[in-house]
């Protein structure tokens, strides 16, 4: 399959997966207001991950030595991301909240930039300020810099290296061992802090843990496997852009469960909406330039 055509099929796949984790916004609110934040965390993420043992046992002993430290470290980047967001979340707005969350979008390029010395394409700088807007407009009413703040800007940092890490290490047929490491390492991150401030809660009804299970299996498991795969094809700051849609697709079903739809869900949907068609369907040889690899 040639690189340009991988590169549209992992963009539809991690679009599918962004649909799936907007669509989850609404069970995720209702299942932490029954269970603390940092034991739904990691309940979620030890059910993918042994979800994906049973599925493939050896996936992760597969991997060679550098493969398995380097799915450790994303793993970091995504447990600690989660981790300080959701402690952010406990003395801020969750509409803050989303749009601090969502300047992983500017903070992935540059991260690339810096790590990686990838060159990003004006075209996809463009993309990355509409994506911006868009997210501004969806979730901003005033800002206030305090630490609830700081913790989720710290956590979209942390989103950011996790994007930018699988779009540079992982090769397409490392991507099932890199997401029970990723899982497994988040778990981690999450338990830690929970068994050190009481211990790790069992869930505390039957609906919880189908949440859970929903979450674990459907947005954790598949969820993050599609996208390491998807992102094994295309550059970090192609996927930072798509992904721009989580709080887009978040708001559609939240209006679909009755709240009312808003202009600014329809302005904002619609620059980010914008953002991706133009990196998407813009000038050949610039999306062509937003898939520097596919290995595997």
């Amino acid at each position: 399959m040639p690189t340009y055509t991988h590169g549209r099929v992992a963009t539809l796949a991690l679009l599918a997966v962004t649909l799936v984790w907007g669509s989850s916004f609404v069970l995720t609110k209702w299942a932490l207001d029954q269970i603390d934040p940092l034991d739904f965390l990691f309940w979620r993420f030890i059910i993918a991950t042994v979800a994906l043992l049973l599925i493939r046992p050896r996936s992760v002993a597969e991997l060679s030595p550098l493969a398995r430290r380097r799915g450790v470290v994303i793993g970091l980047f995504l447990g600690a991301g989660f981790v300080a967001q959701t402690y952010g979340l406990q003395t801020t707005s969750p509409a803050v909240s989303g749009f601090l969350t969502g300047m992983m979008i500017v903070l992935t390029p540059l991260l690339a930039a810096l790590f990686f010395r990838r060159r990003i394409e004006p075209l996809a700088w463009a993309g990355v300020l509409l994506a911006t807007a868009g997210l501004a407009v969806i979730s901003l009413r005033g800002l206030s810099l305090g630490i609830g703040e700081a913790l989720t800007l710290l956590g979209a940092l942390l989103f950011a290296g996790q994007i930018a890490l699988l779009s540079e290490w992982p090769r397409p047929d490392e991507a099932y061992g890199t997401t029970v490491l990723q899982c497994a390492t988040a778990a981690a991150l999450a338990g830690l802090p929970a068994l050190l401030t009481g211990g790790i809660a069992v869930p505390p009804s039957g609906e919880v843990w189908g949440a859970l299970l929903l979450m674990g299996l459907g947005a954790g498991a598949i969820g993050f496997t599609v996208q390491a795969w998807a992102q094994a094809h295309l550059t970090a700051t192609r996927a930072a852009i798509i992904m721009a849609m989580e709080p887009v697709f978040a708001g559609m079903f939240a209006v679909l469960y009755g709240e009312a739809l808003t202009l600014r869900l329809v302005v904002g949907g619609s620059l980010v909406l914008a953002a991706i068609l133009l990196v998407e369907l813009g000038p050949r040889h610039s999306r062509e330039g937003q898939i520097p690899r596919v290995q595997g």
